[in-house]
Protein backbone atom coordinates (compact mmCIF):
# COMPACT_ATOMS: atom_id res chain seq x y z
CA UNK A 1 0.00 0.00 0.00
CA UNK A 2 1.14 4.06 -0.80
CA UNK A 3 2.01 5.65 2.11
CA UNK A 4 2.31 3.19 4.78
CA UNK A 5 5.66 3.83 5.21
CA UNK A 6 6.87 0.38 5.09
CA UNK A 7 8.79 -2.08 2.85
CA UNK A 8 6.58 -4.26 0.66
CA UNK A 9 8.62 -7.76 0.04
CA UNK A 10 8.44 -8.69 -4.03
CA UNK A 11 6.87 -11.78 -5.02
CA UNK A 12 10.40 -13.60 -4.90
CA UNK A 13 10.47 -12.17 -1.33
CA UNK A 14 6.82 -13.47 -0.38
CA UNK A 15 7.19 -16.66 -1.45
CA UNK A 16 10.61 -17.36 0.27
CA UNK A 17 9.05 -15.58 3.58
CA UNK A 18 5.95 -18.17 2.92
CA UNK A 19 8.62 -21.19 2.50
CA UNK A 20 9.82 -20.06 5.96
CA UNK A 21 6.66 -20.23 7.39
CA UNK A 22 5.75 -23.46 6.49
CA UNK A 23 8.53 -25.02 7.84
CA UNK A 24 8.55 -23.76 11.40
CA UNK A 25 5.07 -24.60 11.55
CA UNK A 26 6.36 -28.27 10.79
CA UNK A 27 9.14 -27.75 13.22
CA UNK A 28 6.26 -26.92 15.55
CA UNK A 29 3.67 -29.23 14.88
CA UNK A 30 5.82 -32.23 14.92
CA UNK A 31 8.70 -31.58 17.76
CA UNK A 32 8.03 -29.90 21.18
CA UNK A 33 11.27 -30.34 22.47
CA UNK A 34 13.16 -29.31 19.03
CA UNK A 35 11.08 -26.05 18.59
CA UNK A 36 12.09 -24.86 21.77
CA UNK A 37 15.36 -25.43 21.22
CA UNK A 38 15.02 -23.52 17.91
CA UNK A 39 13.60 -20.41 19.57
CA UNK A 40 16.90 -20.14 21.66
CA UNK A 41 18.41 -19.87 17.94
CA UNK A 42 19.63 -16.61 16.52
CA UNK A 43 18.72 -15.22 13.16
CA UNK A 44 19.11 -16.30 10.03
CA UNK A 45 20.51 -19.48 12.25
CA UNK A 46 17.18 -20.21 13.70
CA UNK A 47 15.28 -20.04 10.02
CA UNK A 48 17.86 -22.08 8.32
CA UNK A 49 17.91 -25.46 10.64
CA UNK A 50 14.21 -24.89 10.68
CA UNK A 51 14.42 -25.69 7.01
CA UNK A 52 16.75 -28.62 7.23
CA UNK A 53 14.09 -29.85 9.74
CA UNK A 54 11.02 -29.40 7.03
CA UNK A 55 13.01 -31.89 4.78
CA UNK A 56 13.99 -33.93 6.85
CA UNK A 57 10.76 -34.18 8.27
CA UNK A 58 8.84 -34.53 4.61
CA UNK A 59 11.25 -37.76 3.98
CA UNK A 60 10.39 -39.35 7.48
CA UNK A 61 6.34 -39.08 6.23
CA UNK A 62 7.20 -40.66 2.99
CA UNK A 63 9.36 -43.61 4.69
CA UNK A 64 6.71 -44.14 8.27
CA UNK A 65 3.35 -42.15 8.09
CA UNK A 66 0.74 -45.15 9.17
CA UNK A 67 -1.87 -42.83 6.97
CA UNK A 68 0.15 -43.18 3.53
CA UNK A 69 -1.50 -46.60 2.66
CA UNK A 70 1.40 -47.26 -0.40
CA UNK A 71 3.61 -50.11 -1.01
CA UNK A 72 7.14 -50.15 -0.35
CA UNK A 73 8.07 -49.89 -3.74
CA UNK A 74 5.20 -46.88 -4.32
CA UNK A 75 6.90 -44.89 -1.16
CA UNK A 76 10.20 -45.38 -2.57
CA UNK A 77 9.09 -43.89 -5.87
CA UNK A 78 8.00 -40.98 -3.48
CA UNK A 79 11.12 -40.37 -1.90
CA UNK A 80 12.88 -40.42 -5.31
CA UNK A 81 10.92 -37.40 -6.27
CA UNK A 82 11.62 -36.11 -3.52
CA UNK A 83 15.40 -36.18 -3.97
CA UNK A 84 15.23 -34.89 -7.64
CA UNK A 85 13.37 -32.13 -6.17
CA UNK A 86 15.96 -31.30 -3.74
CA UNK A 87 18.64 -31.92 -5.98
CA UNK A 88 17.12 -29.99 -9.22
CA UNK A 89 16.36 -26.88 -6.69
CA UNK A 90 19.54 -26.84 -5.05
CA UNK A 91 20.62 -26.12 -8.30
CA UNK A 92 18.04 -23.45 -9.70
CA UNK A 93 16.98 -22.22 -6.29
CA UNK A 94 13.61 -22.82 -6.79
CA UNK A 95 11.20 -25.13 -6.01
CA UNK A 96 7.15 -25.57 -6.51
CA UNK A 97 7.29 -27.30 -3.46
CA UNK A 98 7.77 -24.86 -0.18
CA UNK A 99 9.88 -27.27 2.07
CA UNK A 100 12.05 -28.21 -0.55
CA UNK A 101 12.34 -24.16 -1.65
CA UNK A 102 13.14 -23.77 1.73
CA UNK A 103 16.31 -26.17 2.09
CA UNK A 104 17.21 -25.33 -1.07
CA UNK A 105 17.65 -21.28 -0.27
CA UNK A 106 19.65 -22.50 3.40
CA UNK A 107 21.45 -25.02 1.19
CA UNK A 108 22.45 -22.55 -1.35
CA UNK A 109 23.63 -19.84 1.35
CA UNK A 110 25.40 -22.22 4.09
CA UNK A 111 27.40 -24.82 1.43
CA UNK A 112 25.18 -27.56 1.91
CA UNK A 113 25.93 -29.89 -1.12
CA UNK A 114 24.87 -33.56 -2.80
CA UNK A 115 27.45 -35.08 -0.29
CA UNK A 116 25.16 -34.44 2.85
CA UNK A 117 22.30 -34.82 1.08
CA UNK A 118 22.92 -38.09 -0.38
CA UNK A 119 23.41 -40.24 2.16
CA UNK A 120 20.82 -38.62 3.52
CA UNK A 121 18.32 -40.05 1.35
CA UNK A 122 20.51 -43.31 1.01
CA UNK A 123 19.48 -43.97 5.07
CA UNK A 124 15.59 -43.08 4.16
CA UNK A 125 15.62 -46.11 1.44
CA UNK A 126 17.21 -48.33 3.47
CA UNK A 127 13.70 -48.25 5.67
CA UNK A 128 11.95 -48.94 2.94
CA UNK A 129 14.51 -52.03 2.19
CA UNK A 130 15.77 -53.21 5.34
CA UNK A 131 14.09 -54.29 8.72
CA UNK A 132 17.25 -55.31 10.86
CA UNK A 133 20.75 -54.28 10.98
CA UNK A 134 24.15 -55.71 11.95
CA UNK A 135 26.52 -52.90 13.63
CA UNK A 136 28.01 -51.97 9.99
CA UNK A 137 24.65 -51.39 8.31
CA UNK A 138 23.35 -49.72 11.41
CA UNK A 139 26.88 -47.55 11.23
CA UNK A 140 26.11 -46.29 7.78
CA UNK A 141 22.24 -45.98 8.66
CA UNK A 142 22.99 -43.70 11.65
CA UNK A 143 25.92 -41.63 9.15
CA UNK A 144 22.82 -40.59 6.48
CA UNK A 145 19.88 -40.42 9.21
CA UNK A 146 21.25 -38.91 11.45
CA UNK A 147 25.12 -37.41 11.68
CA UNK A 148 24.38 -35.68 8.15
CA UNK A 149 21.85 -33.75 9.61
CA UNK A 150 24.06 -32.81 12.38
CA UNK A 151 26.55 -31.47 9.48
CA UNK A 152 23.94 -29.80 7.74
CA UNK A 153 23.27 -27.78 10.81
CA UNK A 154 26.94 -27.14 11.43
CA UNK A 155 26.86 -25.74 7.93
CA UNK A 156 24.02 -23.35 9.31
CA UNK A 157 26.04 -22.08 12.62
CA UNK A 158 29.13 -21.10 10.55
CA UNK A 159 27.93 -19.65 7.96
CA UNK A 160 28.41 -15.76 8.44
CA UNK A 161 31.81 -16.73 10.59
CA UNK A 162 35.00 -15.30 9.52
CA UNK A 163 36.56 -18.74 8.33
CA UNK A 164 33.49 -21.14 8.35
CA UNK A 165 35.82 -23.92 6.46
CA UNK A 166 38.49 -24.01 9.51
CA UNK A 167 35.41 -24.47 12.47
CA UNK A 168 33.66 -26.66 10.62
CA UNK A 169 36.48 -29.12 10.54
CA UNK A 170 37.36 -28.37 13.58
CA UNK A 171 33.72 -29.32 15.09
CA UNK A 172 32.62 -31.83 12.39
CA UNK A 173 33.08 -34.86 15.02
CA UNK A 174 31.17 -33.03 17.84
CA UNK A 175 28.48 -32.37 15.03
CA UNK A 176 28.32 -36.41 13.69
CA UNK A 177 28.59 -37.34 17.47
CA UNK A 178 25.61 -35.08 18.48
CA UNK A 179 23.90 -36.32 15.69
CA UNK A 180 24.31 -39.88 16.41
CA UNK A 181 23.76 -39.68 20.02
CA UNK A 182 20.16 -37.83 18.91
CA UNK A 183 19.24 -40.62 16.56
CA UNK A 184 20.03 -43.12 18.92
CA UNK A 185 18.03 -42.21 21.88
CA UNK A 186 15.37 -42.10 19.26
CA UNK A 187 16.01 -46.05 18.36
CA UNK A 188 16.10 -47.31 22.30
CA UNK A 189 12.94 -44.56 23.30
CA UNK A 190 11.06 -45.88 20.36
CA UNK A 191 12.35 -49.70 20.54
CA UNK A 192 9.26 -51.39 21.17
CA UNK A 193 6.91 -49.13 17.99
CA UNK A 194 9.58 -49.60 15.52
CA UNK A 195 9.30 -53.27 15.92
CA UNK A 196 5.99 -53.90 16.22
CA UNK A 197 4.54 -51.21 13.99
CA UNK A 198 7.00 -50.30 11.59
CA UNK A 199 8.70 -53.45 11.59
CA UNK A 200 12.00 -52.45 12.34
CA UNK A 201 14.73 -53.51 14.41
CA UNK A 202 17.90 -50.90 14.18
CA UNK A 203 20.35 -52.60 17.31
CA UNK A 204 21.75 -55.91 16.10
CA UNK A 205 21.09 -58.74 17.93
CA UNK A 206 18.59 -56.76 20.80
CA UNK A 207 14.75 -57.89 20.49
CA UNK A 208 12.40 -55.24 22.28
CA UNK A 209 10.14 -57.64 24.11
CA UNK A 210 13.82 -59.64 25.50
CA UNK A 211 15.72 -56.61 26.41
CA UNK A 212 17.49 -56.66 28.83
CA UNK A 213 19.04 -54.44 31.87
CA UNK A 214 22.72 -55.17 30.31
CA UNK A 215 22.03 -54.26 26.90
CA UNK A 216 19.88 -50.85 27.80
CA UNK A 217 23.08 -50.40 29.87
CA UNK A 218 25.52 -51.22 26.98
CA UNK A 219 23.40 -49.09 24.56
CA UNK A 220 22.93 -46.15 27.34
CA UNK A 221 26.93 -46.01 28.08
CA UNK A 222 27.53 -45.99 24.01
CA UNK A 223 25.02 -42.69 23.48
CA UNK A 224 26.44 -41.37 27.06
CA UNK A 225 29.48 -41.09 25.40
CA UNK A 226 28.70 -39.50 22.01
CA UNK A 227 26.71 -36.64 24.54
CA UNK A 228 29.60 -35.85 26.33
CA UNK A 229 31.96 -35.62 23.05
CA UNK A 230 29.36 -33.95 21.77
CA UNK A 231 29.03 -31.61 24.60
CA UNK A 232 33.29 -30.47 24.31
CA UNK A 233 32.57 -29.38 20.61
CA UNK A 234 28.82 -27.17 21.80
CA UNK A 235 31.15 -25.04 24.24
CA UNK A 236 33.62 -23.62 20.46
CA UNK A 237 30.13 -23.07 18.94
CA UNK A 238 29.65 -19.19 17.62
CA UNK A 239 27.35 -17.88 20.33
CA UNK A 240 24.11 -17.49 17.76
CA UNK A 241 23.53 -21.47 18.36
CA UNK A 242 25.45 -22.56 21.16
CA UNK A 243 22.81 -22.02 24.49
CA UNK A 244 20.32 -23.90 21.36
CA UNK A 245 22.33 -26.43 20.88
CA UNK A 246 23.41 -27.23 24.70
CA UNK A 247 19.44 -26.87 25.22
CA UNK A 248 18.74 -29.86 22.78
CA UNK A 249 21.78 -31.95 24.11
CA UNK A 250 20.35 -31.78 27.90
CA UNK A 251 17.09 -32.59 26.60
CA UNK A 252 18.25 -35.57 25.04
CA UNK A 253 20.34 -35.98 27.59
CA UNK A 254 17.45 -36.21 30.30
CA UNK A 255 15.86 -38.55 27.92
CA UNK A 256 18.78 -41.30 28.67
CA UNK A 257 19.03 -40.50 32.08
CA UNK A 258 15.36 -41.42 32.30
CA UNK A 259 16.21 -44.71 29.93
CA UNK A 260 18.65 -45.70 32.31
CA UNK A 261 16.24 -45.55 34.88
CA UNK A 262 13.07 -46.88 33.62
CA UNK A 263 13.48 -51.12 33.64
CA UNK A 264 14.26 -52.79 30.44
CA UNK A 265 10.94 -54.34 30.48
CA UNK A 266 9.02 -51.21 30.27
CA UNK A 267 11.36 -49.97 27.22
CA UNK A 268 10.62 -52.98 25.40
CA UNK A 269 6.99 -52.32 25.92
CA UNK A 270 6.18 -48.80 25.86
CA UNK A 271 8.09 -45.41 24.94
CA UNK A 272 9.66 -43.32 27.40
CA UNK A 273 9.62 -39.80 27.63
CA UNK A 274 10.79 -37.00 29.90
CA UNK A 275 7.77 -35.14 32.04
CA UNK A 276 6.53 -31.67 30.07
CA UNK A 277 7.93 -30.03 33.45
CA UNK A 278 11.18 -31.27 32.85
CA UNK A 279 11.33 -30.34 30.04
CA UNK A 280 10.28 -26.62 30.77
CA UNK A 281 13.16 -26.74 33.47
CA UNK A 282 15.94 -27.24 30.95
CA UNK A 283 14.84 -25.05 28.66
CA UNK A 284 14.15 -22.57 31.40
CA UNK A 285 18.01 -23.13 32.44
CA UNK A 286 19.21 -22.62 28.88
CA UNK A 287 17.55 -19.60 28.55
CA UNK A 288 18.68 -18.01 32.02
CA UNK A 289 22.78 -19.20 30.71
CA UNK A 290 23.39 -16.45 27.81
CA UNK A 291 25.68 -18.16 25.57
CA UNK A 292 27.92 -19.59 27.70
Amino acid sequence: MRGTGRAVPDAAALYDIAAEHATAQIVEEYSTSFARACRLLAEPVRTHVRSIYGLVRLADEIVDAESLDLSPAERAALLDDLEQQTSQAMARGFSTNLVVHAFARTARTCGIDGTLVAPFFASMRTDLERTEHDAASLDTYVYGSAEVVGLMCLKAFLADEPHPQEQYVLLEPGARRLGAAFQKVNFLRDIAADHDTLGRTYFPGVVPQDLTEAQRDLLLDDIDADLAAAAEAIALLPASSRRAVRCAHNLFAALSHRLRATPAAQIGRRRVSVSTPAKARIVLRAMLSGAR
